[in-house]
């Protein structure tokens, strides 16, 4: 119960004036309940005895000490009063039509305290998609290396899903029924407090049994929704590598493998479910054993004589008794619903409470424009124990053209991205004119960069939102000049609607060259001092590298750009060319230097010119 106030603590003060109208709403309909229930007393009077020989004679005057009898009394003298002036069957009428308009004003009371829980529940589900989105954004790459891609997506749709199912479904019950409880036990206790007292015994002995069995429900669930992930992560690997699996005729095995996976999950959420579904059966006999003994411990007290305790007065407790068995049900109920959502709230902490590694000063210094040199000063880098770059020395100097070459692995694209804080140096400082990177704000720094990489990256949009894609307040005549410097324009203006014409998931009715050119096209329309080029042809075929790379040389000019290069024919002309080598720079100089060095970047050349 403390991790399920603390979920409420996080999410539900915003909507806090919805809670309280629900608390006034569900006092209301107890009260209004216990109220029209009453009724049944002088119905049973009147059914039985006919008479009017017990009817008293004059009105008693009430105080806190007599409060029931003379409630009672009081109550008794209008009713006879009334069957001596319109008859007993027209009085049971008059009874029975109050009966039913407390009933309707009951059950309106009770519909509006359900109507002002709803606001609440979808506000905070909707508000715990809005902090997993907004902290998945403002994670570090680093952290999105080392999880799943279907583990994350599994968390933001199946694991909100069952908090809403659970824990939210649940918040009714919770304001509503120990309301309705509190309500009924103390007339229970008004009523008789001897046979309350003796009713008691039972009650820990319910909640004893739901605990347990609802502490077993929270372990299974964790292990539930864990398969879960496994299974959206092999649903993602499908979507992914389609090609590969038919390519490779693996479909039989891909199948096998998700058949165990799903089988799985469905055993665990089987056994989940099956023990969910004791919770009615249990609750439901531990309800009904209750109601016959106080029935026979109840009819002892009537048929000995009690004054305190009549046959009807009997039957409205009973009528009350059965009427709290509801709400603890209910209440049990809840217990059962909420370990499941909070095993799923775990799973989405892991997320909402994971560390940025990547944190920004409290007081950045400020940074408008790229004036003078981009500087790597003995800077090492590690994922976890593994050093990827050591000690690397590197002056970039404004406008100038540095490109870097060497083996897959050796740490070209890990070096880039220590530019723009994608990832943080353990050793040595990055410096922008003369400023560590660390100091300055992440948004001034990233605005001064643009990327282009390898595979384009873009959304399912139209062309014209992918191309002004973080820029505010880009203008026709804008976009329309960064598509024709990224010679873009033609196929553009070829397409179905022009700018407007949307490009399938991830430009997936585009080419790769296509594809390229309007990334191309983005980053000229953010016009950034630096550039950032990731082996930005390497994936492309001859025709539309050529084009591609005079969309770059374009792209280029007047701007410091530090390239990834594979293809040495794109990095010829750059103003100085690094090699690395398993995280060290081994040879720098232009290309001219290192063919007459003879060392590795003679050897890369020889290799891509045989």
């Amino acid at each position: 119960m403390k991790e399920f106030i603390r979920v409420l603590r996080r999410f539900v003060p915003p909507y806090k004036r919805y809670l309280i109208w629900s608390v006034v709403f569900n006092i209301l309909s107890a009260i209004l309940n216990i109220f029209s229930f009453m009724a049944i007393i002088p119905i049973l009077q009147i059914l039985f005895q006919t008479d009017g020989s017990n009817t008293p004679q004059q009105l008693v005057e009430m105080r806190w000490d007599n409060l029931q009898e003379a409630f009672s009394n009081n109550a008794n003298y209008y009713i006879g009063q009334l069957i001596a002036d319109i008859g007993p069957t027209t009085t049971l009428l008059v009874i029975g039509l109050f009966l039913a308009f407390m009933t309707f004003l009951k059950t309106g009371a009770y519909f509006l305290s359900s109507a002002t829980i709803i606001p609440i529940r979808t506000g905070v589900v909707r508000d715990i998609r809005n902090q997993l989105y907004r902290k998945i954004t403002s994670l570090p790459l680093g952290f999105f290396s080392e999880e799943r891609k279907g583990d994350i997506i599994a968390r933001m749709s199946g694991d909100v899903a069952e908090v809403e199912n659970s824990i939210m479904s649940s918040l009714d019950m919770l304001f509503k029924n120990p309301v309705l409880i509190v309500a009924y036990f103390t007339t229970l206790i008004v009523i008789s407090w001897q046979l309350t007292l003796f009713t008691l015994v039972f009650v820990p002995v319910m909640g004893w049994f739901m605990g347990m069995v609802g502490r077993k429900l929270k372990q299974n669930s964790i292990k539930a929704q864990a398969l879960w992930s496994d299974t959206m992560s092999q649903v993602e690997e499908t979507l992914g590598g389609l090609r590969i699996i038919k390519a490779f005729c693996a479909e039989k095995k891909m199948n096998a493998r998700f058949d165990s996976i799903n089988s799985q999950y469905r055993n665990d959420i089987m056994r989940v479910n099956i023990r969910q579904q004791m919770a009615h059966p249990m609750s439901e006999f531990l309800g009904t054993v209750m109601i016959v003994i106080v029935l026979w411990f109840g009819g002892i007290l009537v048929l000995s004589g009690d004054t305190s305790l009549s046959g009807p007065t009997f039957i409205y407790y009973l009528v009350m008794l059965y009427s709290i068995i509801n709400p603890l049900k209910e209440f049990s109920k809840a217990g059962y619903n909420i370990p499941k959502g909070l095993a799923s709230m775990e799973r989405i902490d892991k997320i909402l409470n994971a560390e940025n590694d990547i944190k920004e000063k409290n007081d950045p210094k400020p940074i408008k424009a790229f004036e003078h040199k981009i500087e790597f000063r003995n800077v090492s880098f590690r994922y976890d124990k593994k050093w990827v770059l050591r000690h690397i020395n590197l002056t970039i100097e404004k406008g100038k053209t540095v490109a870097l070459v060497g083996q897959s692995g050796g740490g070209k694209s890990t070096l880039v991205d220590l530019i723009p804080r994608y990832y943080d140096v353990q050793e040595g400082e990055v410096l922008i004119d003369g400023i560590n990177v660390k100091d300055l704000g992440i948004h001034d720094l990233r605005s001064l960069i643009g990327n282009v990489n390898q595979e384009a990256i873009l959304f399912n949009d139209s062309f014209r939102n992918n191309i002004t894609f973080g820029v505010e307040g880009a203008t026709d005549q804008q976009v329309e000049e960064a598509a024709r410097i990224a010679n873009a324009y033609d196929f553009i203006m070829e397409s179905e609607d022009k700018m407007n014409t949307n490009i399938g998931d991830r430009g997936s009715r585009l080419s790769g060259g296509q594809r390229q050119r309007i990334s191309i096209a983005r980053a000229i329309l953010k016009n950034p001092p630096i550039l950032i080029l990731d082996e930005a042809t390497s994936a492309l075929d001859t025709e539309s590298e050529r084009l591609v790379q005079d969309a770059l040389e374009k792209l280029m000019k007047t701007r410091t750009t530090v390239a990834i290069a594979h293809r040495l024919s794109t990095i010829k002309s750059a103003d100085e060319i690094c090699v690395i080598h398993e995280g060290t720079i081994v040879e720098r100089g232009s290309h001219e230097e290192l063919l007459a060095l003879n060392g590795y970047y003679k050897r890369l050349n020889d290799m891509q010119s045989l």
